[in-house]
C-alpha cells in the first residue's frame, strides 16, 4: 500500500512542476493554453445539453445534471495536462517560494498572461462553432443563454465572493493532484472539483467568461461592458482565493 506524501513532499513536487511550467516555450504555452480553452467549452456544451435534457424534470435537477456534465471537461483538462489560468497558481508560486527563487516571478507573470490569452482564444473559437444553429440538440442553446444571463445578473460582491471560492477550489485541485498516486485518483479529484465549481456556480475567470461568450452567441442579452466587468472582478477574486487562501496556506504548512 502506498503512503500518502507529506505536505513537504507535495510542496517539493509542486516546486519542480512549477519550474517546468515556467520554463515552457512560447509554442508550448500557446498550444497548452489553446487546448485548455476549447476543452473548457466542451464542458460548457455538455452542461447545456444535460441542463436542457433534465429541465422538464425540474430546474434543480437540471442544474445538478449540468454540473455533472461540465465536470467531464475538467477531467479532460487534467488528463491532457492542459494549462488553465488559475489552475496554475500553486505550482509556479511554490517554485518562487522554494529556497527564495524570487527571480522566477517574471516567469510566473509571463505564464499567467499567456495562459489567459490563449485560454480565451481557444475557447472563443470553439464557442463560435458549437453555437452554430443545429449543432447542439434542441433546447441546449436556450439553456446556455439562460445560464449566461443568470451569471451576468449577479452583483459585484456576489461575483467577487464566488470568484474567491472558485479560485480556492481550482488551486486546491492543483495541490491535490500532486498527492494523487494514480490516474484514477486524478480523474476523480478533477470531476469532484468540476462538479463543485459548476454546481455553485463558483466563478473561475476563464470558465465564466467563456460561459458568457457562449451564452451571448446563443442569444443571451449580455453586453460587452458587463462581460469586461465580470472578468475584472473574477481575476481579483481568483487571485485572492487561489493565491491568498490556498497557495500561501500550503506554503506556510510546508515551511512549518
Amino acid at each position: 500500500m502506498s503512503v500518502a506524501p507529506t505536505p513537504g513532499e507535495i510542496f517539493k513536487r509542486a516546486s519542480r512542476e512549477g519550474r517546468r511550467r515556467i520554463g515552457q516555450s512560447l509554442l508550448e504555452l500557446t498550444a497548452t493554453g489553446f487546448i485548455a480553452g476549447f476543452t473548457t467549452v466542451f464542458g460548457i456544451a455538455a452542461m447545456g445539453v444535460a441542463h436542457s435534457a433534465f429541465l422538464p424534470a425540474g430546474r434543480e435537477l437540471a442544474q445538478l445534471a449540468g454540473a455533472a456534465a461540465f465536470a467531464l471537461g475538467v477531467v479532460l483538462l487534467v488528463v491532457q495536462r492542459a494549462e488553465l489560468f488559475s489552475e496554475n497558481f500553486f505550482d509556479p508560486l511554490a517554485s518562487v517560494f522554494d529556497d527564495g527563487h524570487a527571480g522566477l516571478a517574471g516567469g510566473v507573470a509571463r505564464l499567467w498572461a499567456l495562459t489567459f490569452v490563449f485560454n480565451a482564444l481557444g475557447g472563443a473559437i470553439l464557442a463560435w462553432l458549437i453555437t452554430v444553429e443545429g449543432v447542439l440538440p434542441h433546447g441546449a442553446r436556450e439553456s446556455l443563454a439562460r445560464i449566461a444571463e443568470d451569471i451576468a445578473g449577479r452583483g459585484h460582491l456576489a461575483a467577487f465572493v464566488s470568484a474567491v471560492i472558485g479560485g480556492a477550489l481550482v488551486a486546491s485541485l492543483s495541490y491535490a493532484l500532486l498527492g494523487a498516486d494514480s490516474v484514477f485518483a486524478r480523474i476523480v479529484m478533477a470531476w469532484i472539483v468540476g462538479f463543485l465549481l459548476a454546481s455553485g456556480p463558483f466563478d473561475h475567470v476563464v470558465v465564466t467568461a467563456l460561459h458568457l461568450v457562449v451564452g451571448v452567441l446563443a442569444g443571451a442579452t449580455v453586453d460587452t461592458m458587463r462581460i469586461a466587468e465580470i472578468v475584472g472582478v473574477d481575476i481579483l477574486g481568483n487571485l485572492v482565493g487561489g493565491v491568498g487562501l490556498v497557495t500561501l496556506s500550503h506554503v506556510a504548512q510546508a515551511k512549518g
